[in-house]
């Protein structure tokens, strides 16, 4: 196998190109946190929630960013990283409005 900038972009160690890959628990949590705050949209709960899916968010991010497959997987895992750390602080909330 070539070792172009495309390949270690793009390709796993087994040569694959890997775009996407099968949903891990992080993922699955906060999937599943952003629905229920869909249901409960506020109380204890909603916050809880919110918590874990910002958390779990956050930690498959982390992770594509130090053991993703693939540059393209990497850079993906630093611009969620990036985009939770900015919505966190500036306060952009899920609609796009900014919230000073």
């Amino acid at each position: 196998m070539n070792n172009t900038l495309f390949d270690k972009t793009f390709r796993d160690i087994d040569g694959k190109i890997v775009l996407a890959q099968m949903p891990n628990l992080p993922i699955i949590a906060w999937f599943t946190a952003s629905l229920l705050k869909l249901v409960f949209t506020t109380g204890e709960i909603n916050t809880g929630l919110d918590v874990l899916a910002n958390g779990s968010l956050f930690t498959w991010a982390w992770l594509e960013l130090f053991q993703g497959v693939n540059y393209f997987r990497r850079a993906l895992g630093l611009i969620v990283l990036i985009g939770i750390i900015a919505s966190r602080t500036v306060g952009i909330d899920a609609l796009g409005n900014f919230a000073l």
